[in-house]
């Protein structure tokens, strides 16, 4: 929907252009006669006749036709002269600054309704209503500050709020982030931020096009589009981060199973993410750092080296990275005891390498070289240096500087002294740095980029099922929980294995069908929903007497329908389940299983299908990854057998679209299979 009406369009008109530049359409007009807009500006003002040296038009019936509209006028006139705007001057991009409607009232909604209506009647882009505007080279159509120097190589910022928008601005200029667009898209009437990474995927150029892409989101009404283009970007070269504000899920609905409780919305933000290869950040210095990572080499391996003349900051970026997964491993080879002979006597090079607060540009320099050039296991380098103000320290930086243009290894610079420095500091960011001045904002992000995925295959290979036999359970079932003996048949249909059992109603069936089974077996009820908190699971049951007392007893139990019974088995617990979530589609979820699932909420979550090494990097990911390895002696899973499960059910679902809520759990793992002890389908169709 974007159009080069928009982005570089040959005249501009603000409506409700003023000479009070406190007024949005005073302030809009000024920064784009601030910003060098090239091509014919024209303004209407009632009262006016020349506003801020531009002729103004009391009516914009007499304004010639003209390719840009930005308007600041009360809501309950815009639709109207979008209108004549659109009929009868040719306009084909609105830029709508004025609030009032869908974000205030019914009335507002149905006047945004026919904003929206005119304007893709004629194939017109729109951006707002409700936003600060548009940052592009060819036009700085925002009425607010900041207005960055627009670097091409900078970053495009797509954010749906206004206000958002110039917050992460004001924080990340002075620390040396650059923009190159800026995008803010109000109540997102026509375009949100989906369709504006759209058109950035589509008129990439890899010669001229930014490659780093961030995002402020509030809502996802299009996640499908979201990810494709987000994930054609990245494999294009680009980097994406993105806030999703609105994480919580304190009003969510009551859940009826296991996955249900757990796949909240923001579950499915998550899993958006993990299989677009966004790196998702949680606030506004988050997004910054993660930002300025991006404008750094890439970081190719785990470990790192800490560079510094301060112990204390250099002991938190260690905590902060070794938390995230990434490593400050000792150093101790030949040239490490040769690097110390170049450094003051007290000196450390076991990594952090300290070269104490009288340390020298040169050593520092030194220090570099060294790491670069002689440390193979180490992979980049963090760079902590302040001053206490006794001496200028513009050469230690200048040396900093010349390293980062010449060293193979990513170096990442931690200036603390912001306000002490300020002058060298400001030195270091003209010359086109980044300055990270809290030394554990940038290891999470530093971890944060390195430990997300890239994206997930476009195309994945499933294996067949039995689609006949699933599609005619699923066609025959009405909305709900499926019986016991058809989640047998689609689990079966769908190659995924599962304990024998059999499901009874009455004493004599069930004594029959565990001698059958052969002792010792499980007996758990059909009918309630969380078997264990009604006590409708028998463990371990030896004898027929126990069989037919424990059946008579779970018959009492209230919605009880019938007795499942089924042989008992050993194994690690674990938990496999999928749940649809309303425009993302199907999420396969995966972590350990019985009562651990709702303890540890230890989950792993990817959008169906999944592949199977997307289903390894899902088991991999999980915190207690390390039990299906096997500690202290004992066996682990066969985590192949593990992922083929998910592989399978993901195969399910694009067979049954209609499964709402599956869950298999437990599922119980040895070293040589992977079986479904207890399994739970629910259909909406």
């Amino acid at each position: 929907m974007i159009n080069h009406q928009l982005i570089n369009p040959r005249s501009i008109v603000v409506v409700g252009g003023s000479n009070d530049t406190t007024k949005p359409g005073g302030k809009v007009l000024k920064n784009l006669i601030d910003g060098n807009y090239v091509g014919n500006l024209y303004v209407t003002n009632l009262k006016e006749s020349e506003v801020q040296g531009i002729k103004s038009y009391s009516d914009p019936a007499d304004l010639p036709p003209v390719d840009l509209a930005i308007i600041a006028i009360a809501a309950r006139f815009v639709p109207d002269t979008v209108e004549l705007l659109a009929r009868q001057k040719s306009t084909r991009a609105f830029i709508v600054l004025s609030a009032g409607f869908s974000e205030e009232s019914e009335e507002g909604a149905r006047l945004e309704e026919k904003l929206v209506e005119t304007v893709n009647s004629v194939d017109g882009a729109l951006i707002g209503p409700n936003c600060i505007g548009v940052l592009t080279p060819n036009h700085h159509s925002v009425f607010t500050y900041p207005i960055p120097k627009l670097d091409p190589m900078g970053c495009d910022f797509v954010s749906g709020s206004g206000a958002t928008a110039c917050f992460i601005m004001e924080a990340g200029i002075p620390k040396g982030l650059s923009f190159a667009n800026v995008f803010t898209v109000g109540n997102s009437a026509q375009m949100g931020v989906e369709e504006v990474l759209k058109h950035l995927d589509e008129t990439f150029d890899p010669e001229k096009s930014s490659r780093i892409k961030l995002l402020y989101i509030e809502n996802i009404s299009k996640p499908k589009m979201l990810l494709r283009h987000a994930a054609s970007l990245i494999k294009k070269g680009c980097k994406i981060a993105a806030v999703k504000a609105g994480s919580s899920d304190a009003g969510s609905r009551a859940a009826s199973s296991h996955t249900g409780a757990l796949a909240s919305p923001d579950v499915a933000v998550e899993a958006l993410f993990q299989k677009a290869g966004i790196v998702r950040c949680y606030g506004r210095e988050d997004l910054i750092s993660v930002a300025s990572v991006f404008m750094h080499p890439e970081l190719k391996g785990k470990n790192l080296a800490v560079i510094t003349h301060a112990g204390g900051p250099a002991v938190m970026l260690t905590d902060a990275l070794s938390n995230g997964g990434l490593n400050v491993p000792p150093i101790d080879n030949p040239a490490s005891g040769e690097l110390l002979t170049h450094l003051f006597p007290g000196s450390s090079v076991a990594n952090p390498i300290d070269f104490l607060a009288t340390g020298t540009a040169d050593q520092l320099g030194i220090i570099i070289d060294y790491v670069d050039q002689k440390f193979k296991e180490i992979d980049g380098m963090v760079v902590i240096f302040g001053t206490p103000g006794l001496f200028p320290v513009f050469n230690v930086y200048d040396v900093l500087d010349q390293k980062m243009k010449e060293c193979k290894k990513p170096i990442f610079p931690v200036l603390p002294s912001i306000l002490t420095a300020k002058e060298e500091v400001d030195a270091f960011i003209a010359k086109g740095r980044v300055n990270f001045p809290d030394e554990v904002t940038l290891g999470n992000a530093l971890c944060r980029v390195y430990n997300t995925p890239p994206p997930s295959p476009e195309k994945v290979k499933l294996p067949k099922t039995d689609k006949k036999t699933i599609r005619k359970i699923i066609d025959e079932a009405g909305d709900g929980y499926l019986e016991p003996d058809k989640v047998q048949q689609l689990l079966d249909a769908a190659g995924i294995p599962r304990a024998e059992e059999v499901v009874v109603d009455n004493h004599m069936d069930a004594v029959e069908a565990a001698e059958k089974l052969l002792y010792p077996v499980v007996m758990k009820v059909v009918g309630p929903v969380h078997k264990s908190d009604v006590g409708g699971v028998v463990l371990n049951v030896k004898d027929s007497v126990t069989v037919d007392k424990e059946f008579k007893r779970m018959m009492k139990i209230k919605d009880t329908t019938g007795v499942l019974i089924q042989p008992m088995l050993k194994g690690t617990e674990l938990f496999a389940g999928a749940k649809h979530e309303e425009n993302f589609g199907h999420m396969i979820l995966c972590g350990m299983g019985g009562i651990f699932i709702e303890v540890l909420k230890d989950v792993s979550t990817k959008i169906s299908p999944v592949g199977k090494e997307e289903a390894l990097e899902m088991i991999r990911r999980l915190k207690s990854y390390a039990i299906i390895k096997g500690v202290r002696g004992q066996d682990g899973i066969h985590e192949e057998k593990f992922a083929d499960v998910l592989v399978h059910l993901s195969a399910l679902l694009e067979a049954a679209p209609e499964i709402y809520e599956l869950d298999l759990n437990p599922l119980l793992g040895k070293a040589d299979k992977v079986v479904a002890v207890d399994a739970r389908i629910n259909i909406k169709k």
